[in-house]
């Protein structure tokens, strides 16, 4: 991956944007009977390790001094200690492995940059593909467009000063829990 970032000037902002939760044949399993090796692989692969590694690839990229943000969308499900529901393994469990990537990757990179910022985000329940199959219990209100959750987060990470590295927030600037 370092390749593809060969030839790109100094960077103060990377925000990685991926997930998987669900796609053709794979959702998430209910109960732990539901689990498969191959499909919790590829949870890890999309939802911690592509951007673990992305973040490892632009970190030569990001000024040693001066305010860079490294940040990576999670989900809320991510979170061990709010976890009051249980199911969907290979997506919390992937999310809330990525929270720690992304934490222990603050560390390393204060360490080169102390005004740097590393982050997890929570961005609510957004209007997408991912979420479509699940939207039927959440409000009106807490559905949101695309638009509007990418422009809270834009302010949330606005917001975060180095003393927040290592965090984790949602779309509304509040802390989540890990």
């Amino acid at each position: 991956m370092a390749k593809a970032f060969a030839a790109v000037p100094l960077l103060d902002l990377v925000i990685v944007a991926s997930g998987l939760l669900h796609d053709g044949d794979y959702g998430p399993e209910k109960s732990v009977r539901a689990l498969a090796a191959p499909d919790l692989e590829r949870a890890f692969r999309v939802n911690a390790i592509g951007p673990a590694l992305v973040a490892s690839a632009v970190m030569s990229k990001m000024p040693r001094s001066g305010r860079a943000v490294f940040a990576a969308l999670s989900a809320r499900v991510g979170s061990i200690s709010d976890n009051g529901l249980g199911g969907w393994y290979g997506y919390r469990a992937s999310k809330a492995a990525l929270n720690q990537l992304l934490r222990t990757f603050s560390i390393e990179w204060s360490r080169r940059n102390p005004d740097s910022i590393c982050v997890a985000l929570h961005p609510g329940t957004v209007d997408t593909r991912l979420s479509a199959p699940f939207q039927s219990g959440v409000a009106p209100e807490k559905l949101f467009t695309p638009g509007y959750a990418a422009e809270r987060l834009i302010a949330v990470l606005r917001n975060l000063g180095p003393a927040d590295t290592g965090g984790f927030f949602a779309w509304d600037g509040k802390p989540v829990p890990y």
